[in-house]
């Protein structure tokens, strides 16, 4: 039974029946707790789902295999890295890899003997390892850096296979025991930007295809048993600021082509068997400041470009350079160091050093020379083992002429 009370043109019924009263209520509650629980449900669906390790995110089997067989062929027995290599994404919390947030596929691995890291200063100690890289780094297609540094015992050959990884960007094995040479087909690497094999026991020359690394910045191969001659056309690599090979057993002349790597800031070919005179355009070129030259078997004079040059640091000692100490000093010299000791140079020490801006360590000793020492800045700050073993230098710190 309804009744009706109408206000203005608005009617509004209201059901006085108790029975069909009581049937719309409780309708009107089943349905609003059919939806409550079904929003609970859907709630405490996407919780569990947002809780869940999500499998696409994860590192793909076939980076995790790889890794799990590199780390097979080493042993770590003292710091412990590999421990938190477990687990099916290799993407979380291995220690020392890194990957793509995008790909999830491997980016980098670096793994250094020498760390600031906590689980480096809970152990009290630099790493040791020893072992060999294994094949199948080459696996992880989309490693851009491996970082393999100061662990002192890992030994074998660096893997030819390297040189297939197109997006590798930085190769640093520095301090451990590697032998074999540098992979012939290193040149492939386009993109890599830093190669340094320094501190090993690798041999054989410089691989003829390393001059294609157009991306190049730094080069170090120092401390090794390299031969061979250095490529003539070792100046194609124009992007790279510094070259580090001294401590090998390089032969032949300094390629004159490296003056055309106008970005050169630092040149170290020491302690090697280089022969043949210095490229005067090594003294043209804009930005070098390091020269390092010393150790080898180099004649011929001293250009006069490379007192005139932007060269702070220039060290000519222990080789076979002739002729006069050039004269061309002036008030732009600055020269934190200047070593031309033990060759064979003759004539005076020219009077225009005493009008170069700054001069700090100033070594002729052990060669030809003659004459009195010129008086003021710098000599007045040297020692007499500067000039000693020479033919008849004099004046202070030596004695009087």
């Amino acid at each position: 039974m309804q009744n009706s009370v109408r206000e203005g043109s608005s009617s509004v019924y209201i059901d006085t029946n108790p029975i069909t009263a009581r049937e719309t209520i409780t309708n009107k509650l089943n349905y609003y707790s059919s939806m409550a629980t079904t929003t609970f449900f859907y709630t405490l669906s996407a919780i569990l789902l947002l809780s869940l390790p999500s499998v696409s995110n994860a590192c793909p089997p076939s980076d995790r295999a790889a890794l799990l067989a590199f780390r097979a062929a080493l042993k770590e027995p003292y710091i412990g890295i590999f421990n938190s290599w477990n687990g099916n994404d290799c993407c979380q919390n291995w220690y020392g890899v890194s990957c793509d947030p995008e790909t999830h596929r491997v980016a980098d691995i670096t793994l250094r003997g020498v760390s600031e890291d906590l689980i480096f200063q809970k152990a009290r100690r630099t790493g040791y390892m020893t072992g060999s890289i294994s094949r199948s780094i080459c696996k992880l297609e989309r490693l851009s850096g491996l970082t393999i540094t100061d662990w002192k015992g890992i030994s074998g050959a660096i893997p030819p296979c390297i040189s297939s990884l197109p997006f590798l960007r930085h190769l640093d094995l520095v301090g451990n025991k590697l032998t074999g040479e540098i992979p012939a087909d290193i040149g492939r690497l386009s993109q890599l930007t830093l190669l340094n094999v320094a501190d090993n026991e690798i041999s054989g020359a410089i691989p003829a295809s390393l001059t294609n690394l157009s991306s190049l910045v730094l080069l170090d191969i120092r401390g090794n048993k390299i031969s061979g001659a250095i490529p003539r056309n070792f100046g194609k690599l124009r992007k790279l600021r510094r070259a580090l090979l001294s401590g090998n057993m390089l032969n032949g002349p300094i390629p004159i082509s490296i003056s055309q790597i106008y970005r050169l800031a630092d040149l170290d070919l020491s302690v090697n068997q280089l022969s043949g005179p210095i490229p005067a355009s090594l003294g043209k070129m804009a930005v070098l400041a390091t020269l390092n030259l010393d150790g080898n078997q180099i004649s011929g004079p001293i250009p006069s470009t490379l007192i005139t040059s932007s060269i702070s640091i220039l060290n000519l000692s222990r080789n076979a350079i002739e002729g006069n100490i050039p004269d061309a000093f002036g008030p732009r010299s600055y020269f934190t160091v200047i070593d031309l000791s033990y060759n064979k140079l003759r004539g005076g020490i020219p009077n225009s050093i005493s009008s170069a801006m700054y001069i700090g360590h100033f070594d002729v000793s052990h060669n030809h020379l003659c004459g009195p020492i010129p008086e003021g800045p710098p000599f007045d700050h040297l020692e007499a083992s500067s000039f000693v073993s020479n033919d008849c230098l004099c004046g202070k710190p030596l004695g009087a002429c």
